[in-house]
């Protein structure tokens, strides 16, 4: 199956993990398949109620992470010192009468880059609705808006494959050890997958296999719910050319995707 490329990065990310509507606003280290199809069905114009969950599920995700981002944490406040009738809303139609404190995770300046595998047919779909999103993507929450490019490419023969050989490195040669790659020529890049790294790949570097519950079964307001499914994380080595200066990344991404037009 053919598929197409995201590349998330800006500022801010947040990718929730565990919390729903409590106090620690927590973020998992990487963008979760929940949050994923979220902004796919925000792209196409699929509210939370509409039970449409089934169209995303023979998508495979892959993710590549460029940089991991730093975590911080950030004390958020709503309505303090206002009267009762001016203060945060609860879900009964009242209001709390005090301020409302949560403390928010989030990952700076971290860079992840998406392959979508998935047949012609979705891919065509999914492709159209980024493009031109009836709601616009976030980065896990609407105050996180995405860098550009975004959308790197519509249309790929190999996706996982273009993460590993072609797609431009949001990091510096320079900032990057010696030791981290399997050959002079090359980096060790983090990978998580879907499915288990082929022997090869499982060679260069070992596999951790990690249970997440990021699998969505619905997003309805007052029912959210979520089941299991299994990641493999381990590092495969990249052509250490697909990193460069700083001043020439944004460039070269845009070359990258503009190989697309041209073919």
């Amino acid at each position: 199956m053919s598929g197409l490329l995201l590349r998330l990065a800006g500022p801010l990310q947040s990718w929730g993990e565990r919390s729903a509507f409590t106090p620690v606003r927590d973020t998992a280290p990487f963008p979760t398949r929940s949050a994923l199809i979220g902004m796919f069905a925000a792209a196409e114009g699929i509210g939370r109620n509409q039970a449409c969950l089934d169209r995303y599920q023979n998508l495979r995700l892959t993710v590549r992470i460029d940089r991991p981002g730093t975590r911080f944490v950030d004390y958020h406040t709503v309505g303090g010192g206002f009267p009762k009738d001016r203060t945060a809303a609860t879900s009964g139609g009242s209001n709390k009468g005090a301020a409302v404190i949560t403390r928010r995770h989030y990952l700076s300046d971290a860079v992840f880059v998406v392959a979508v595998t998935a047949p012609d047919t979705t891919l065509q779909r999914l492709a159209d609705a980024l493009t031109r999103p009836h709601w616009a993507p976030y980065l896990g929450r609407r105050s996180c808006v995405p860098d550009e490019p975004f959308l790197l490419r519509r249309h790929v023969e190999n996706p996982e494959e273009e993460l590993r050989t072609r797609v431009p490195l949001s990091r510096t040669a320079s900032h990057t050890k010696d030791g981290d790659g399997q050959a002079a020529g090359t980096i060790a890049v983090e990978f998580l997958l879907e499915h288990p790294p082929t022997t090869d790949s499982a060679e260069a570097a070992p596999v951790d296999i990690i249970d997440v519950n990021d699998m969505p079964v619905s997003f309805a307001q007052h029912s959210r719910s979520h089941t299991g499914r299994r990641l493999y994380r381990t590092q495969l080595p990249v052509p250490r050319s697909l990193a460069g200066p700083p001043h020439t990344l944004i460039q070269r991404l845009i070359d990258y995707a503009h190989l697309e037009e041209s073919a």
